[in-house]
Formats: C-alpha cells, structure tokens, sequence
C-alpha cells in the first residue's frame, strides 16, 4: 500500500478528524483533531499494517510565525508510524489547546508510547489521559516546570532543590566509575 493510500484511507474512514495534509520531504503528513487520535491510530495499526510507533513527541509552537499549518494551538503532539510490512511512513500532527492540555494516551495500542508519553509529560507539560504510570520520567519527581516550553529560562534564576544532594552522591559514586579507576591507575592499555 503507498503511503498516499493511507492519506485517502484516512480522510475516508475520518472525514471530519483529518484537518489537512501535505508532503515533507517525501513523507506524508497528517493534521487531525485531538479528540479521536486514539481511534485514528487504532485505525492506522489494524487496518493500514501501521505496527510501530517510531516516535512520539511534543511541540511548543508559541514563537512560530509561519501559518502554513494553520495551527491556532500552543501545542501540538507528534507521531510518527511505520509499517515494517510495507515499509512505508506516516507523520500524525495534533493540535493540544494550552488550556486544556491533554490528549488520549495510546499506550493501549503500543507498549513503547509508555516512556514516551511520560518523556512528553515531564518536558513538555502535556497530559496523557488512560497512561497507565504518568509521572515524571527525565527530571526528579520534586522539578518545578516543564523545561522544552520555550518560557522556560535557559538557565535558571534559582537551583533545584535537590542539586547540591545530587552532586555530592555522583562524588560518592565516582569511585567506581570505569574510566575513572583507569585514570587513576594509570592503566591505559
């Protein structure tokens, strides 16, 4: 099936959820509306042999000044799918509202949107309604913030709570670090 086949099939099976769609570098892109995605990659899996989720991720589109997408939202959730059957890629774009900012978790479908969609959880603030474990994946559970907003400062006007913890348990640790008794040995056969 090409990749175009699966754009038709799309607006066919969901008429009212596809929004737009385009080429970009030979890959299809889809824009749909939030409140089905589950469906729509449900859709994807079964009946387009779409069975692996490459990537998902989030998008803080507040500095973009290009309209060509036509995005009114912040926000926006990307998946990108492919079919090792058939060899083929689809890009899904969904548009989430600032203030509303979850969407469906797909975690349902594809075991390995869990630690994705906690990843999106933690940087990005979007919410992941039905995840299984939705929590904090890369910074610690006490972090304030989501720090790939673009509001969020480059370098912080006060340090994490936990740093200076943090930084005296990796001094501990470091003993036994591979390359460090190496170096402290002199062993560099």
């Amino acid at each position: 099936m090409e990749s175009n086949g699966i754009v038709e099939k799309l607006r066919e099976k969901f008429p009212d959820e596809v929004l737009a769609d385009y080429q970009h570098l030979g890959q299809n892109c889809v824009l749909i509306r939030r409140d089905h995605i589950l469906d729509v990659c449900r859709y994807l899996r079964d009946e387009c042999s779409m069975n692996h989720l490459m990537c998902l991720c989030g998008v803080d589109n507040s500095t973009r000044t290009s309209t060509v997408d036509s995005f009114s939202e912040r926000f926006e959730v990307v998946y990108q799918l492919y079919s090792i059957a058939t060899k083929q890629m689809i890009r899904l774009r969904t548009q989430v509202p600032e203030d509303d900012c979850s969407i469906e978790s797909i975690t349902s479908l594809w075991i390995g949107a869990d630690w994705l969609e906690r990843e999106c959880f933690d940087l990005m603030g979007i919410h992941f309604d039905g995840h299984p474990d939705l929590r904090r994946i890369l910074t610690p559970d006490d972090w304030e913030g989501h720090p790939l907003r673009k509001e969020y400062p480059l370098r912080g006007d006060r340090e994490w709570i936990g740093y200076e913890e943090l930084k005296a348990k990796s001094k501990e640790l470091s003993k036994f670090d591979f390359h460090s008794r190496d170096h402290e040995k002199g062993e560099h056969e």
